[in-house]
């Protein structure tokens, strides 16, 4: 979810690193999913990228439901 909102605002992940002020490979592991976040990361992430957090709340817990 997290890439593909990246690659839909023509951000690299660099670009988002530098905005978070964390290193690329935070941003490469959350992406591969072989870290988890918090919720503060997750609103750390949307603002850097540009979504609303609490949708992709939404779609997460939706998806879950249809799993």
């Amino acid at each position: 979810m997290i890439k593909e909102r990246r690659c839909a605002a023509g951000l690299t992940q660099m670009q988002v690193a530098q905005a978070l002020s964390r290193p690329q490979s935070f941003v490469t592991t959350v992406e591969a999913g072989d870290r988890r976040i918090d919720v503060v990361e997750l609103i750390n992430l949307a603002s850097a990228i540009g979504f609303d957090p609490a949708e992709a709340v939404r779609e997460l817990a939706a998806s879950e439901d249809d799993a």
